[in-house]
């Protein structure tokens, strides 16, 4: 007989072997001391450390206007949506949230979903389903929910090398050009940080008769002059097809989004089952998605305090001997290749110095190309960055050649 718990165990147990099991930190997170969160070690005892790998990016979870309208909306609207949006599960919020995305990012219409995730499986399978002979081209780089939305479609796919241009253009030539094909990319990508030439690859795509497709999950709220994203800050939101972006990182709420035309809007509405039948997420957290928006847009200063903490961090790492991936984004990836280092190095700033930063193991990434992930905000200052710094060159280099009598000191609990 087929042991089913014997099988999985197994499984489990080669994840562990090869350190890409994924263990999970319980986090009690502080609004009033964020970045420092509290934690309770293998002995049960409490200890602080700094947080370094959260998509928080702007801290707009922790704004006083923003938690104060989550607030007042669910005493007014209830916890949650009680349904589908075709089930009363469409209220005043989600409209007017709707309405704001879509003009945020010069679109007709905008469709909200429970996270960017399921917005990009729903929109690209749905797409791609009901259009049968549509030919994909990917990123080689793409996100995992774009894969899965290009894999359930059924619809053939054709990989591009990672922003490599000369390779999309001979992938598109090979295709007829009146046939119906949709070209899938990133703006910014979550791990290495690289910034996709936006304004080649869409220039290319409308060359050859292709939509295109645009994750801006990593960019929404931190680019552009009202924080729309990339798209905006080059001027070519108007140039894409479909924006895919999300509510849970710089916006500091929770959901994902599509942002297109009327019509594409309406089909992924009338036709996808990854909408059609999932509950629809809560009015509060719409109202607070809004406000955070309305925000960002009217405080230029939480963004431009943001990308100077990103040049500080950076200049700390070069100073204390730290490599990192060198990109056009905010994403800073130390490299820790071999996927039990790439864990141990974290265990140790985590327990030995108070920094959390989690490993990014296969299948993140690839097997060799393991890294920790700095994830800075705008509410970490210089004396966290000095000690993230200080921390890195100690478990990395076992050792401490910088002179850092002339920064502030800090401590974990600091």
């Amino acid at each position: 007989m087929f042991d089913y718990n014997e099988f999985l165990s197994s499984k489990l147990q080669q994840l562990k072997d090869a350190g890409s099991y994924r263990y999970f930190l319980e986090v009690n997170k502080s609004a009033q001391h964020f970045p420092h969160f509290y934690y309770g070690n293998d002995e049960g005892v409490q200890r602080s450390a700094i947080n370094w790998c959260s998509n928080d990016y702007l801290c707009m979870s922790t704004h006083e206007d923003v938690i104060a309208k989550l607030s007042f909306t669910s005493h007014r609207s209830g916890a949650g949506s009680g349904g589908t949006r075709n089930i009363s599960g469409t209220t005043i919020h989600h409209r007017e949230l709707e309405q704001t995305l879509a003009t945020w990012h010069e679109k007709e219409s905008a469709l909200l979903f429970a996270g960017a995730y399921l917005a990009n499986v729903t929109a690209l399978q749905t797409i791609g389903r009901h259009i049968p002979e549509l030919v994909f081209i990917s990123d080689q780089g793409n996100h995992a929910s774009m894969i899965e939305g290009i894999r359930a479609s059924g619809n053939k796919k054709i990989i591009f090398r990672h922003n490599d241009l000369a390779h999309l253009e001979e992938v598109l030539q090979s295709l007829p050009l009146e046939s119906p094909k949709l070209v899938a990319f990133e703006s910014i990508y979550s791990i290495t940080g690289t910034v996709a030439p936006l304004k080649e690859i869409i220039a290319l795509a409308k060359k050859y008769n292709a939509l295109t497709y645009v994750d801006e999950v990593h960019a929404v709220g931190i680019y552009g002059d009202t924080g729309a994203g990339m798209l905006r800050q080059l001027g070519l939101q108007k140039e894409v097809d479909v924006i895919n972006g999300t509510l849970s990182k710089a916006i500091g709420v929770f959901g994902g989004y599509i942002a297109a035309s009327r019509t594409i809007v309406d089909f992924i509405r009338s036709y996808g089952s990854g909408f059609i039948f999932t509950t629809s997420i809560p009015p509060a957290i719409c109202s607070a998605a809004n406000k955070s928006i309305q925000v960002i847009q009217e405080d230029k200063s939480i963004r431009r305090d943001f990308h100077t903490n990103v040049q500080q961090l950076r200049a700390a790492l070069q100073q204390a001997g730290i490599k990192f991936r060198i990109n056009d984004s905010h994403i800073t990836s130390v490299p820790v290749a071999g996927a039990a280092r790439c864990r141990e190095v974290a265990s140790q700033l985590l327990h030995g110095q108070g920094v959390y930063l989690q490993p990014i193991n296969y299948p993140t990434v690839p097997k060799g190309e393991e890294c920790l992930r700095i994830i800075i905000t705008a509410k970490h200052q210089p004396k966290h960055i000095n000690h993230l710094a200080h921390s890195l060159q100690k478990v990395l280099h076992g050792g401490d050649t910088t002179d850092w009598k002339k920064f502030p000191a800090v401590s974990a609990a600091d």
